[in-house]
């Protein structure tokens, strides 16, 4: 498992080998912590009309016995048209998934360590496109010669994300951004030395 140590013009250089910390890790954390983030993710707006919340339905419809029809003592039951759906959605329920902060440290080294063994794991000293051109950005993107990439930063100025943004195949973020599902997401890391060194040392 070895990240790709990329010059100033993101060429090929050297090889840096991972920790033994990033070595056996079960990939269940990784599940575990994408679920969590999915989960957090979603809007819970979808909220049916039970039978108590639909209007109407006060009187009942028919006499009890006498007319060879099912008893039935309102028109907003679940069975009669128009009235209160059984069982449906509502939006007073909780998606949380907590997931412990070891297990979430597991699941981004886990992250880490696929896209070392697959070669797309790249740290150069900086990703900061001064001049602010797309152009400029889209010709580092494409020196990696990769589908997509996660371009993780120290920190983001103004000029590097107008470069970057337009971009469709990459995502810039901070560092104390980068998690497990981002990590996981895209098929190649772009990051830089400062975060990197971080990443290892803890």
């Amino acid at each position: 498992m070895n990240a790709i140590i990329l010059d100033n013009k993101f060429a090929n250089g050297k090889e840096q080998a991972l920790p033994e910390s990033f070595e056996g890790i079960n990939s269940h954390n990784l599940w575990l912590a994408v679920k969590s983030f999915q989960a957090a993710e979603r809007s819970n707006t979808a909220s049916t009309k039970t039978r108590s919340d639909v209007s109407g339905g006060g009187k009942k419809p028919f006499a009890q016995k006498g007319g060879g029809r099912a008893r039935a003592g309102s028109t907003r039951s679940p069975v009669w048209v128009g009235g209160g759906v059984a069982f449906g959605s509502k939006n007073n329920r909780n998606y949380d998934l907590k997931v412990n902060k070891k297990q979430k440290k597991l699941a981004l080294k886990y992250a880490l360590a696929e896209h070392a063994k697959n070669g797309s794991l790249f740290v150069v000293d900086s990703v900061a496109i001064a001049s602010g051109k797309t152009k400029d950005a889209a010709s580092v993107v494409k020196t990696l010669n990769q589908r997509d990439v996660l371009i993780v930063s120290t920190l983001i100025d103004e000029q590097t994300d107008n470069a970057y943004r337009n971009i469709r195949s990459c995502y810039l973020i901070q560092g104390e951004e980068l998690d497990a599902y981002h990590a996981a997401a895209y098929r190649s890391i772009l990051i830089e030395k400062a975060v990197f060194d971080k990443l290892v040392e803890a």
